[in-house]
C-alpha cells in the first residue's frame, strides 16, 4: 500500500460484476488522489456471463472465461477483500463480511448481481445447481463434463438463458462422443419473451441438437436422478440446471433502502433513492427511472456514468445521469459455432454471426488483459556500478528481507555474555533463562504485499509467531509494530481497527496476549510482532539433528515466486489467493504434531536450502533434499519456469553455493525462493515421523517427506 498523497475517504465496490470490472480498469488508468478504493468480492476471479454459453458447449476454457480480479485490483492500486459481503450499517457506514472487521466506507457501490429463486423448489438446493452465481455453476459444469458414459441432463426455465444452456450442453456432451440426453423444462410457453421470427430459429436449433423440449410443465421435486413433474412421467436427470427463478440476494432487503421486488432502487445518478452515499449497478439494481430487463448491456454501460459520479460523490463535483436505450441487440448462442442476431423483431442466424458475437466477447476481455505492470525502473545513462543488478522492483514480504551474508556480517558483534541469555547459534528467536522460567522472545516484521489489512495482518502474526512454534514453545505475548501510509485520522482508525481486532483474534487463538506496540506513519504499509514464548525444558532448535533423522515438511513452498510475479500482474489471481490462505493458517498443530524433532525451523527468507543449511551448521550434519517430493504452490512451478524469481533470490544462491551445486531445474530454483508464513522444517527419528505425519494427517496437514540427514561433511545434496 503506497501512495503519493494521503488518503481521506474510502470507496468500496461490493461485488466484482461487470460493470466494478470495468470500473477498476478505468480507475488504474486515471486514479483519483485521496482515495483508497477497496473492492470486496467472494472469489478472487469473477466469470463474464456473454462466454457461458460459449463455456458450457466447450468453445471457451474456464480460464477464458474469467476475469482476473486480483490482478484488476493490483493495477488500479485498490485493496481486494476476498469475502462475501452481507450487510452495509448505514449509520455506521461499514461494510459486514463474515470472518473479518467491518470494512468502512464514505462511498459505497454495489454490483453483486443476482441468484436463483429456485431453492424454493423441493429438492433444487440438494440435487441442482443454479445459473447464477455463475462461479459455482461454471466448476460443476466442468467437472460434469469430465465425466464418461451416457449423459442425462436437464435445464429449468425456457427463456433465452436456458435455452442457450440446453443447446450448449447438448453440443459439448455430443462432441465428447457421450450419448447424451438434455431436456429443457418450463412451465409456461418456452422463449415467450422473443419476437416470432427469432423464437422459431432458436425451436428448430434446440431440434436439430435433440433437445427434449417440455413446455406448461408443472415440477413437484427435483431428485438426484429425475425431475418429478406433475401429471408426466419423471424427466431423468445426472445434472439438473437451473436457469428461471432469478431474484435478489436477501441480504439486500436488511439494509433499510427503497427497492423493487428486491432490487436496490436507484435514480439517473445510479444512487440508492435513499441513501446517496449508496450506489448499485447491474443486475442488482432497479433503474425507477427507466426500467430495463436484466442484460448484460445495461451494466457495461453504465460505467463511465458510474466512474463520473463515483469521483463527484468524493471531491463534492456534479453529477450525470445515466439513461439507457430503449432497445438492444440480443446475440444468442445456437450451441455450435452459430449465433442468432435480433433487435426490434428481425432476426438472422448464422455462423458469421457467432464470429461476431465472439468477437465482442474476446474484445471485452482483452481490455482486462492490456494491464501495466511494475517493471524495473529505466536505468539513466550515467549511474553507479552495480546499478544495472540492483535497480528492479523490491519484492515484499520475506522477498524484501536482507540475504543472509549481509546478516551474518552485522551480527557478528557478540556483546557482553549474559548468564541468562542462551546462545543459540543459528536461530531466529533468543532463549532467556531466568530461574526455572526459560523464555523465547523473536522479533519479526514484514513490507506489506497486500493491501487488505486484515490479510496482511494474520500473516505477519502467524509469520512471527512461527520462531516460538518452530522451538516446540507456547506463544505468550506480543507487541505490535506498525508503520501505516498516509491517510486521514478517520481512516488511520478505521485501519487500525481492523488491525488490531485482527492481531487480538491471531494472538488470543495462539494462546498469547498483546501487552502493547507502536505506531508511525511512513510510505507504506508494514507490520511486524515481537513475541515470547515459553519454552519447555529442552526446547526444539537447529543444533539437534542426528545422523538417520528423516525431513518433514509441513507446507508447500512457492510464495517467493507467486508473490513477485502478482507484483508484476502475473500471477493467476486464484493461485495467490490461495498462497494467502496458507500464509495466513497458524502451525501451531504443526508443532504440535513434531514435539518429538530433534531439530526444526520454520521456512523463511532463505528458502528451503537456505534453512535445511542453517540445521547442517548448527548440528554439523550433511543433508539430503529430494527436490521431486517437495510439494509446490499452485503455480509455482510454471513462474519459476518462465524465469520469476523474488529479488531476495540472489542472495539465496549466493548462501547456497557455499553448501551445494547451484540447481539445474525452475523445481530445484524453487527450493532456493524465499518464502513468507512458511510451514515448519524438520529433522526427527524415522519412527517418530509417520506418527507426526499420521497425526497432521488428522488434522487436515498434508506434511510430506523430502529428505534425509546424513553423515559427512556440513553440505547439502539437492536430488532434482
Amino acid at each position: 500500500m503506497m501512495t503519493d498523497f494521503p488518503y481521506t475517504r474510502d470507496l468500496v465496490l461490493v461485488g466484482g460484476g461487470h460493470t466494478h470490472a470495468i470500473l477498476l480498469k478505468m480507475w488504474a488508468m486515471a486514479p483519483l488522489a485521496g482515495a483508497r478504493l477497496t473492492l470486496i468480492n467472494p472469489a478472487p476471479s469473477a466469470p463474464y456471463s456473454g462466454m457461458l454459453p460459449g463455456f458450457v458447449a466447450g468453445h471457451y476454457t474456464s480460464e477464458e472465461l474469467y476475469i482476473d480480479l486480483v490482478r484488476l485490483a493490483r493495477a488500479a492500486g485498490a485493496r481486494i477483500i476476498l469475502g462475501k459481503a452481507s450487510h452495509i450499517n448505514r449509520a455506521l457506514k461499514q461494510v459486514h463480511v463474515a470472518g473479518r472487521p467491518p470494512i468502512g466506507y464514505d462511498v459505497c457501490s454495489v454490483d453483486i448481481g443476482i441468484t436463483s429463486g429456485m431453492p424454493e423448489l423441493e429438492g433444487f438446493s440438494e440435487h441442482a445447481v443454479p445459473a447464477k452465481p455463475l462461479d459455482d455453476f461454471a466448476r460443476i459444469w466442468d467437472g460434469f463434463c469430465k465425466g464418461t458414459g451416457d449423459a442425462e441432463v436437464a435445464v429449468l426455465g425456457a427463456g433465452v438463458a436456458g435455452a442457450e444452456m440446453a443447446m450448449a450442453a447438448a453440443h459439448h456432451l455430443q462432441s465428447l462422443g457421450r450419448t447424451a440426453q438434455v431436456s429443457l423444462i418450463d412451465r409456461s410457453r418456452a422463449l415467450s419473451r422473443l419476437g416470432a421470427q427469432a423464437r422459431k430459429k432458436v425451436l428448430a436449433s434446440l431440434d436439430t441438437l435433440d433437445v427434449d423440449l417440455i413446455e406448461h410443465a408443472k415440477v413437484l421435486r427435483v431428485w438426484s436422478d429425475q425431475i418429478e413433474i406433475e401429471g408426466r412421467a419423471p424427466v431423468l436427470s445426472q445434472l439438473t440446471l437451473g436457469a428461471a427463478g432469478t431474484r435478489a440476494y436477501d441480504w439486500i432487503a436488511e439494509l433499510g433502502l427503497a427497492l423493487e421486488n428486491g432490487y436496490l432502487r436507484v435514480g439517473p445518478t445510479l444512487q440508492s433513492e435513499s441513501d446517496p452515499s449508496i450506489f448499485a449497478v447491474g443486475d442488482c439494481a432497479h433503474l425507477s427511472h427507466a426500467p430495463r430487463p436484466k442484460a448484460g448491456v445495461f451494466a457495461v454501460r453504465e460505467t463511465p456514468v458510474l466512474f463520473h459520479n463515483l469521483r463527484a460523490a468524493l471531491t463534492g463535483g456534479a453529477m450525470k445521469e445515466y439513461h439507457p436505450q430503449s432497445d438492444y441487440l440480443k446475440l444468442i448462442s445456437l450451441g455450435g459455432k452459430e449465433a442468432l442476431a435480433e433487435k426490434r423483431g428481425f432476426a438472422v442466424s448464422s455462423t458469421m454471426m457467432w464470429r461476431w458475437k465472439d468477437q465482442i466477447d474476446r474484445k471485452f476481455m482483452r481490455q482486462f488483459d492490456d494491464l501495466k505492470s511494475m517493471a524495473a525502473l529505466d536505468l539513466p545513462s550515467e549511474h553507479t556500478q552495480g546499478s544495472e543488478v540492483h535497480h528492479g522492483p523490491i519484492c515484499a514480504g520475506c522477498g524484501s528481507k536482507v540475504g543472509r551474508g549481509a546478516l551474518a556480517a552485522a551480527f557478528d558483534h557478540s556483546g557482553a555474555a549474559r548468564e541468562d541469555v542462551v546462545a543459540l547459534p543459528g536461530d531466529d528467536a533468543a532463549l532467556l533463562q531466568m530461574g526455572g522460567l526459560r523464555q523465547v522472545l523473536s522479533t519479526d516484521h514484514l513490507r506489506a504485499f497486500c493491501d487488505d489489512p486484515v490479510v496482511m495482518t494474520r500473516i505477519a502474526a502467524v509469520h512471527a509467531l512461527g520462531d516460538i512454534w518452530s522451538m516446540g514453545a507456547a506463544p505468550q505475548s506480543a507487541m505490535v509494530s506498525l508503520i501505516l501510509p498516509r491517510m486521514s485520522t478517520d481512516l488511520q482508525e478505521r485501519t487500525l481497527n481492523e488491525i488490531m481486532q485482527t492481531a487480538s483474534d491471531v494472538m488470543t487463538e495462539a494462546g498469547a496476549q498483546i501487552i502493547g506496540g507502536h505506531t508511525s506513519m511512513g510510505a507504506e504499509f508494514t507490520i511486524g510482532f515481537s513475541v515470547t514464548g515459553l519454552a519447555r525444558e529442552h526446547p526444539i532448535t537447529l543444533a539437534g539433528a542426528q545422523v538417520g533423522d528423516v525431513l518433514i515438511l509441513t507446507s508447500p513452498i512457492g510464495t517467493g515466486v507467486l508473490l513477485a510475479a502478482e507484483m508484476q500482474m502475473t500471477a493467476r489471481g486464484a493461485d495467490v489467493a490461495r498462497a494467502y490462505a496458507r500464509m495466513s493458517r497458524s502451525v501451531a498443530e504443526d508443532a504440535y504434531a513434531l514435539r518429538n524433532a530433534h531439530a526444526m525451523t520454520d521456512v523463511t527468507g532463505f528458502g528451503l536450502v537456505g534453512h535445511l543449511a542453517n540445521i547442517c551448521r548448527a548440528s554439523g550434519v550433511g543433508a539430503e533434499l529430494n527436490a521431486r517430493d517437495v510439494p509446490l504452490m499452485d503455480g509455482a512451478l510454471e513462474l519459476s519456469e518462465k524465469a520469476v524469481q523474488s529479488s531476495l533470490y540472489p542472495d539465496n544462491l549466493s548462501d547456497a553455493l557455499t553448501m551445494m551445486n547451484a540447481p539445474e531445474t525452475p523445481r530445484g530454483r524453487l527450493m532456493l525462493d524465499p518464502q513468507t508464513a512458511g510451514g515448519l522444517l524438520a529433522a526427527i527419528a524415522p519412527e517418530d515421523a509417520q506418527k507426526a505425519i499420521a497425526e497432521m494427517k488428522e488434522q487436515g496437514i498434508n506434511a510430506v517427506q523430502i529428505g534425509r540427514i546424513i553423515d559427512g561433511p556440513i553440505a547439502l545434496k539437492l536430488i532434482e
